[in-house]
């Protein structure tokens, strides 16, 4: 006789099958004795894998998770020792688990942050809209300095490639040619005009990863800024955001930026800039008289120069304090990095679909080959039309092992049960 009595059975993570005590061999099957009655626990050939595929895939599977499917086997009375484990194998190469749910912070790759050392060096720049027509303007084309985050913009009613140059233009002849100007790979920014244009100044032209606006950063977070200014200044009546986007960027330009320790306005012209109610509140600077001492005011002026260099060189460090701040912040909520290499297969989030309203489609498109990955985050893939590259934020391992259509075999013995 066998006894069924709980305290002697092991739980069903811990029972080794050579230790077991409780097991009967009817014909060529081993069954074992438990608390949901007697289970079929050896068996020839692939069946483990079968009896996992169907649990999981079948019609009754639901493509749950590892834990629930070796739950399921259990429940329909099979088993065998390392169950759970072959589940996990099972599900991770399963297609449709791996091409359903969507991406988080948690699964961005590590930060890295853009380092820029003098004003007007590098630009960012975004379009924003299309907005309420105003005057006969729909769009906003924003362009913001790396170092002292002075903003520039403009409303157009169009965002076309001749839009973009002559506001390049305009930027070149006021502050300078920069080194780089940042900005995505619409077709606004990715033109023969925009590239003769920039060719003519010199200036290198990066781009930033398809359908990833956070590679260009700067200019997404001013667009946000000025954004939220426009809204809380038109009085509900969108039709004079044109009017007021002047006030906005006058607002934003005098405002304290905290990675740079400083305003906009003070950082270019090293000096705070002085508003209307100055006069009415009497400010230290409106009580002030104009003299006209010329020595006075040269020994002024260069004290004010050399505060400014001061300022800059201060604004720099504490930028770069924190960016190194908040790239350490944000890869310490990360999952576990992702790392590619040459060879591998991975599926593609595809954030700019349009689906029905059911929203039943996976986003998750592929697989594609790697062809290169760099250190910045960057992946160079292959698809059937050809190269390009991606960020790896929207990318995952693809794993086409499937240990059923390979025909891999569960033994759960060496020996053959008799």
């Amino acid at each position: 006789m066998f006894s069924d009595s709980e305290n002697q059975i092991n739980p069903i993570r811990t029972i080794r099958f050579s230790e077991s005590n409780l097991c009967l061999v009817f014909q060529v099957y081993l069954f074992r004795f438990g608390k949901h009655g007697i289970t079929l626990m050896g068996f020839r050939g692939p069946a483990a894998w079968g009896i996992l595929d169907n649990c999981h895939k079948g019609p009754t599977g639901g493509h749950f998770g590892a834990n629930l499917t070796a739950r399921k086997v259990l429940e329909s009375g099979f088993y065998w020792p390392t169950i759970f484990k072959y589940a996990h194998t099972l599900i991770k190469s399963c297609d449709a688990c791996q091409r359903a749910g969507n991406i988080t912070k948690k699964d961005e790759m590590p930060q890295q942050s853009i380092s820029v050392s003098e004003v007007f060096d590098v630009w960012g720049i975004d379009f924003m809209g299309p907005f309420p027509d105003s005057k006969g303007n729909k769009y906003i084309l924003v362009a913001v300095d790396y170092v002292s985050k002075w903003a520039e913009a403009k409303a157009s009613p169009t965002n076309d490639a001749k839009v973009v140059a002559d506001f390049v233009k305009s930027l070149v002849c006021r502050y300078g040619c920069p080194k780089a100007i940042i900005s995505d790979r619409g077709t606004h920014f990715a033109n023969y005009l925009l590239e003769k244009t920039l060719k003519r100044y010199g200036v290198h032209h990066r781009f930033s990863t398809t359908y990833h606006p956070q590679a260009n950063g700067q200019a997404e977070n001013t667009n946000r800024a000025l954004k939220l200014i426009l809204e809380k200044t038109i009085d509900n009546n969108p039709k004079i955001w044109s009017q007021k986007l002047e006030d906005a960027l006058w607002a934003y330009r005098t405002a304290y930026k905290t990675p740079s320790g400083s305003t906009p306005y003070r950082m270019l012209y090293g000096k705070a800039c002085h508003l209307p109610f100055e006069f009415e509140y009497k400010a230290l600077w409106a009580l002030k008289k104009i003299h006209f001492d010329d020595i006075a005011s040269g020994k002024e002026r260069l004290i004010s120069l050399h505060e400014l260099e001061e300022l800059r060189s201060l604004a720099y460090e504490n930028s770069k304090i924190y960016k190194e701040q908040r790239k350490k912040w944000h890869d310490a909520h990360l999952k576990e990095i992702n790392v590619f290499k040459e060879g591998d297969k991975v599926l593609m989030y595809q954030t700019r679909f349009k689906f029905s309203p059911g929203k039943l489609k996976s986003r998750w498109i592929g697989p594609y080959v790697v062809l290169k990955a760099y250190p910045s985050g960057y992946v160079d893939l292959m698809s059937e039309r050809g190269e390009f590259k991606v960020n790896g934020h929207r990318l995952k391992l693809y794993n086409e092992n499937d240990p059923v259509r390979n025909g891999e075999v569960y033994h759960l013995s060496k020996e053959p049960i008799t």
